[in-house]
Order: C-alpha cells, then sequence, then structure tokens
C-alpha cells in the first residue's frame, strides 16, 4: 500500500476492525518513511452489475459515479469524511441486495436521496435538483415544503 502523502510503497497495519455490517475492514495505516497515519477500506467487490440508464443505455456499474455526487452535494456541509465513505457503502451494499444483474439509474438516484435526506437536507436539496432536473423555483420550493413536513419530496 502505497503512502497518500510521500508515496513510499511501505506501510504498516496499526488497526484492524470490521466495518457496519461485517461487509468491510478498515485498516489504519501509517507510512514507514514519513510516519503519515492514513485509514484503508476493504470491500467484496461484485463483477457484471450493470447500470440501466434512462435512454435505455447500459454501462458497467461504477461505484466512483456515486461517490462523486455524494461528495458533491455534502461539500462544504457539516457531514463528516468517514459519515460521507460510510453512506457510500450503504447505498452499494443496498442496490447490491437488491438487484441482481442490472440496476436501473432511477434505483440509484432513489437510494443516494433517502440516505442524503436522513444526513443532510442541504445536500439532499443539492442532489436532488440535479437529480429531478428541477425547471424552475417552484419545483425547488414544492422539494423543500416536503422536507419542512418531514414527507420525502417528489
Amino acid at each position: 500500500m502505497y503512502c497518500p502523502r510521500c508515496n513510499h510503497e511501505d506501510t504498516k497495519v496499526l488497526e484492524t476492525r470490521l466495518g457496519k455490517g461485517n461487509h468491510s475492514i478498515r485498516r489504519r495505516r501509517e507510512c514507514l518513511a514519513c510516519l503519515h497515519r492514513f485509514s484503508t477500506m476493504e470491500e467484496i467487490v461484485r463483477e457484471g452489475l450493470v447500470v440501466v440508464k434512462r435512454n435505455g443505455a447500459r454501462e458497467d456499474f461504477d461505484i466512483t459515479k456515486i461517490a462523486s455526487g455524494i461528495r458533491k452535494a455534502t461539500d462544504k456541509r457539516p457531514v463528516e469524511v468517514e459519515r460521507v465513505n460510510l453512506l457510500i457503502s450503504e447505498i452499494v451494499e443496498g442496490l447490491q441486495k437488491k438487484f441482481e444483474d442490472e440496476v436501473p439509474s432511477s434505483a440509484i438516484g432513489e437510494e443516494i436521496m433517502t440516505h442524503l435526506q436522513s444526513v443532510d437536507q442541504i445536500a439532499y436539496v443539492r442532489f436532488a435538483s440535479v437529480y429531478r432536473e428541477f425547471r424552475d423555483i417552484d419545483e425547488l420550493a414544492k422539494a423543500i415544503d416536503q422536507l419542512r413536513k418531514g414527507g420525502k419530496a417528489k
């Protein structure tokens, strides 16, 4: 494992523990050259899951797209990096349990919004405004009103 700070190839594992749901392993590491400490996650990667896009096109499932969307939505919000990483893992795990070979892109978006709504409402609105393609301020206002009422914004 290469150090993210100095790129030295030798690190030692300081601590290993199971992640949430016992589906991942979190390792705390230390670089032997610069003594920088960092964490890594080890998860099961399921091969062959395909995303069916709105237009019917198919592409390989890519966790980095989910991570990118969530990180953009939570940018400059009081959501810890560890919470974001856990959120990504929960979403991917949920999708893998619900779908065998193909997952509709709409299911991915809905799963992300469901999780974001419980973590940070501003992050939820950010993501929903892009995912739902709000055309005007009235649609955004309706989504915010639903959040205020405690329901799921549509």
